[in-house]
């Protein structure tokens, strides 16, 4: 039979519980990224090159840039997880610089009755970002590029026909 005088003495240590295990999953994600962080500091400024200057062929139809270093980094040494991580870590300045160039114009009379809605696309572009990311390095962790590659063919398939027989 159940107990159920003592069931609600339980309850408020259901919380306890259930934060415990959030903070030791936070805290398993945490080691994990410091040491990716490590490997990929111990990389050398040869191989960074390498792995940064290949960005360049995603000026082909069809290849993307995430992509291309992704599997730089791969071909020279590094894990899935390690060779996203370094290339969304590519990414971040130059897309913050961006950002940064657009201010004064969003800011400036171009901005004008929207600056709500920048402020609001802004927020919700990083979150979605970041959502993003966290999701596309915990999927590289244990799965393969075998859809992304998939992805890119077609798509650049679609393009150069686009391109070179429609137009």
């Amino acid at each position: 039979m159940l107990d159920t005088e003592n069931a609600f003495k339980v309850g408020p240590y259901i919380k306890e519980v259930e934060d415990a295990g959030h903070q030791v999953v936070r805290a398993d994600e945490i080691s994990h990224a410091l040491a990716s962080d490590e490997r990929l500091g111990q990389m050398g400024f040869g191989e960074a090159l390498i792995i940064g200057a290949s960005q360049i062929l995603a000026l082909l139809a069809g290849i993307s840039r995430d992509g291309v270093t992704m599997v730089t980094g791969m071909a020279r040494g590094l894990s899935r997880e390690d060779a996203a991580r370094f290339a969304f870590l590519l990414a971040t300045p130059v897309i913050l610089a961006a950002g940064v160039l657009k201010v004064p114009d969003l800011t400036g009379p171009l901005g004008n009755g929207i600056h709500g809605q920048v402020l609001f696309g802004s927020i919700l572009s990083g979150l979605g970002a970041y959502v993003s990311v966290r999701f596309l390095v915990r999927y590289f962790q244990t799965r393969t590029l075998y859809p992304f590659a998939i992805y890119c063919f077609v798509f650049g398939l679609l393009s150069v026909i686009y391109l070179g027989v429609i137009k």
